[in-house]
């Protein structure tokens, strides 16, 4: 096991110390990344004290620690998963060869180029989150974010070091850069288009935690099988936290679904506008909001043919998901995938050389596992009693990125034409009304062991501890917030 030194100004199992230029380099950047948390980080709660979990190890017993703590205190560090022995390079045309513990020169620019895109993803979902607390509906819910908001500034810490450890003067520079782009600024973006999107409520906020995060568990995933150790090892460790930004999104959309469905059986109502006026978001919106952060997420995988994506494989600097037990072949020269390519007549199969449809590949993965959380929010329709149920689109449907944008698909991935879309849009993607409703319902519940009215209590608590529980301690002085007081549903 990997000694995790805590005490450290940056907390880390790398041998920090060891390495005088290195560490003079980090705490160089410690106070940049420091002024932009002040700046850019939740507007509003920096003198309250959250109860977050704060890594300490990387083994898979105790590897976290539990306290209420400042989140201008929070212990960023940088933290790498125990070492393989011997560990080869998984598939591409090094497979079986002994893994790279340096940045192979002739691969330099694309491996800085992945560090630094999966990078500038953690300070962007900060970005797009840092006013939701003002409108969270309850404390439980805003330590949430809080949380998944400071391991998202720890994954950026994984990627600086990488770059200031193995990119020199250029990483140097890459890194002060992920400090500079703002998610949404017309001049300065960040580098993804999803991750300049407005998220202006909760809904959107679990949405993007279900289906843009789980986009960032199967690129960690791929990047795990990097050829390029360094790389691996801290991306797995990053899946460890990854989990739980996941389980905050697929719990909340359900936690909505379950209190609308409550509603509705409790007053014996089906239509939107008779739900809407209960307080509660119709399921119908929550469709379309479904609709809209999956297609946004898996543009996020890239084109479907894609020469970046064959030389990332070939190389060994990405890879695919359990490489060495799900495949035979690791090379991937002789085979092919077959994939459905838009035509004037509609849709053909193309068979493309299978490394040239990685980015495929890996998509199919996400497909499949966001089959699986539908099929869990279809359960408490179910288990409500209720006949409606959700439905995953088409991975064709409303894309901006590959060989569908430019291209109109129903969610079901049919072909169709630019007056079809424009007469039903409305009905597949969230209007201008839906969002104003859902934004109408975000009034902040901050009281002990209450929750709004629009969504359900948790199934049970954090760490042990009751729903009921002081997750968020206000600083009296700036927050002015009583708590106190019943469970109950509010508001």
């Amino acid at each position: 096991m990997t000694k995790v030194d805590l005490n450290a100004r940056i907390p880390n199992n790398i041998g920090l110390g060891d390495d005088r230029r290195l560490q003079r380099a980090l705490e160089a950047w410690q106070p940049g990344f420091q002024a932009w948390w002040l700046e850019m980080g939740p507007e509003g709660f920096q003198a309250d004290e959250i109860y977050l979990r704060t890594a300490v190890d990387v083994g898979r017993d105790g590897w976290a620690h539990f306290e209420h703590v400042k989140m201008p205190d929070y212990r960023w560090g940088i933290f790498l998963a125990d070492p393989v022995a011997d560990r080869r390079i998984p598939g591409g045309d090094f497979a079986g060869s002994p893994a790279f513990q340096q940045v192979p020169g002739e691969h330099r620019n694309a491996l800085r180029r992945i560090i630094v895109t999966q990078g500038d993803t953690e300070p962007a979902s900060v970005e797009q989150q840092r006013l939701l607390g003002h409108t969270a509906p309850s404390l439980y819910d805003l330590r949430n974010l809080f949380q998944v908001n400071v391991e998202e500034g720890r994954h950026l810490w994984a990627m600086v070091y990488l770059l200031h450890t193995f990119f020199g003067r250029d990483g140097r520079e890459e890194a002060e850069e992920m400090l500079r782009r703002r998610s949404g600024d017309p001049d300065s973006p960040r580098i993804l288009g999803t991750f300049n999107e407005p998220i202006q409520d909760w809904l959107s906020f679990y949405m993007f935690t279900t289906f843009t995060d789980r986009d960032g568990k199967w690129q960690l995933l791929a990047l795990a099988e990097s050829g390029f150790d360094p790389l691996s090892r801290t991306t797995r460790f990053m899946l460890t936290e990854e989990a739980h930004h996941m389980f905050v999104g697929e719990t909340g959309v359900g936690r909505v679904i379950q209190r609308t469905v409550e509603v509705m059986n409790e007053k014996g109502i089906d239509a939107p506008g008779q739900v809407r006026a209960e307080g509660v978001i119709d399921l119908g919106t929550v469709q379309k909001y479904l609709n809209r952060w999956f297609s946004s997420s898996v543009d996020l995988f890239g084109g479907e043919r894609s020469s970046n994506a064959a030389s990332y494989f070939a190389a060994g600097l990405k890879g695919r998901h359990k490489e060495e037990t799900r495949f035979e072949d690791h090379v991937a020269l002789d085979q092919s995938y077959d994939l459905p390519v838009p035509t004037d007549a509609g849709l053909s199969t193309e068979q493309v050389p299978l490394r040239n449809a990685m980015n495929e590949v890996l998509r199919d993965d996400y497909v499949a596992d966001c089959e699986f959380v539908v099929q869990r929010w279809n359960r408490i329709l179910e288990k409500s009693g209720r006949p409606e149920r959700f439905t995953l689109p088409s991975r064709r449907f409303h894309r901006d990125v590959g060989i569908y944008s430019g291209r109109h698909f129903d969610p079901e991935g049919n072909p169709i034409s630019d007056e079809t879309w424009n007469a039903k849009q409305a009905d597949w993607l969230p209007t201008r009304e839906d969002l104003d409703f859902v934004k109408s319902l975000m009034t902040p519940v901050l009281g002990l062991g209450q929750i709004a009215n629009w969504i359900a209590p948790p199934a049970k608590g954090i760490h042990g501890n009751p729903f009921e529980w002081d997750y968020v301690r206000f600083d009296k002085s700036s927050a002015g917030v009583a708590l106190g007081g019943a469970p109950t549903i509010t508001g």
